[in-house]
């Protein structure tokens, strides 16, 4: 979240583990996640890329950034809200993501926003 109240940036993740498109025998655990973006200041702001850092329970970590997020660089009026579904791979039943989104102001002065960290999980594995 930024600190400049103008620019303030709520970000919601929800994540769930996809059976169907895992492997538990090879290795290959299929998580989509959800994330909600809402501005809840008062400025205009664009998000124009991301980072994401996922670990898996053997301390594996892949870093991922790119430009927008599910092929869109959406721009957020005050109030207004995004929201997209993607996907990531672990070797692992259990892991996090966590990241930041790069957003942009309509005079380009630019700030990060924290998402905040999320597990990744198979069903049961963890209380």
């Amino acid at each position: 979240m930024s600190e400049n109240p103008k620019y303030k940036i709520d970000v919601v993740p929800r994540a769930s583990f996809v059976a169907e498109q895992s492997d538990e025998e090879a290795g290959r655990f299929v998580f989509s996640y959800h994330i909600r973006i809402t501005n809840a200041g008062d400025g205009v702001a664009q998000l124009v890329s991301r980072h994401w850092v996922i670990r898996d329970m053997e301390n594996r970590v892949q870093e991922v950034r790119g430009l927008g997020v599910v092929g869109e660089q959406p721009v957020l009026e005050p109030g207004q809200s995004f929201e997209y579904m993607s996907g990531a791979t672990l070797e692992t039943p259990v892991g996090t993501m966590r990241g930041s989104y790069l957003m942009r102001t309509p005079d380009g002065a630019e700030f990060h926003v924290d998402i905040p960290e999320f597990v990744l999980s198979i069903p049961r594995t963890l209380h």
